[in-house]
């Protein structure tokens, strides 16, 4: 009877590491099936990364947007100046203005003659009309302007424009 028990024994244990090799090679073959089937798709769908990196021209870094106040020698961050108008009435405007920029070294020179740079905008900001600075098309020509003429100082005292542009921050007109 015991050798019974030991033949039925050792028939149950190979059963058991049979069905266990068996269950492992199905799930190993799962694995590489599966494994084998998602690298196809990426390979075939996922197209040729590199290619479309060396048709695509590089876009270069932008430096951070740096903005510097156009102040008075005394401080005062606007501009105040009297407008021309048909109507003989007199009219003002008060205007704070940036300059934006991606250089320190622009922004160390537009520190360095704010007061040029602060005398030819007044006399800018001083001969416009009213009328005309009341639409959006005259205020945009006036920024124009007013980027225009602090390029043009930077180009005259360091070499090169600099400024990007000219902002208005807060304009009001009475």
């Amino acid at each position: 009877m015991a050798e019974e028990q030991d033949a039925s024994t050792e028939e149950g244990g190979a059963k058991k590491s049979s069905k266990l090799k068996l269950i492992i090679i199905a799930v190993l073959a799962l694995v590489i099936v599966g494994g084998g089937g998602a690298a196809a798709a990426l390979f075939l769908l996922g197209g040729d990364d590199s290619a479309a990196e060396e048709a695509a021209p590089a876009e270069p870094v932008r430096a951070e947007a740096i903005y510097t106040k156009v102040r008075t020698m005394g401080g005062k961050p606007m501009f105040v100046v009297t407008l021309q108008s048909q109507d003989k009435r007199p009219h003002y405007m008060q205007l704070y203005v940036e300059a934006k920029s991606r250089d320190q070294a622009v922004a160390d020179a537009l520190t360095l003659h704010m007061p040029l740079i602060v005398s030819r905008l007044n006399n800018l900001y001083s001969t416009q009309d009213f009328r005309v600075l009341q639409s959006l098309e005259g205020k945009t020509e006036l920024r124009d302007k007013s980027t225009d003429l602090v390029r043009e100082i930077m180009q005259e005292k360091i070499g090169k424009p600099g400024v990007e542009t000219i902002l208005f921050t807060n304009m009001v007109m009475q």
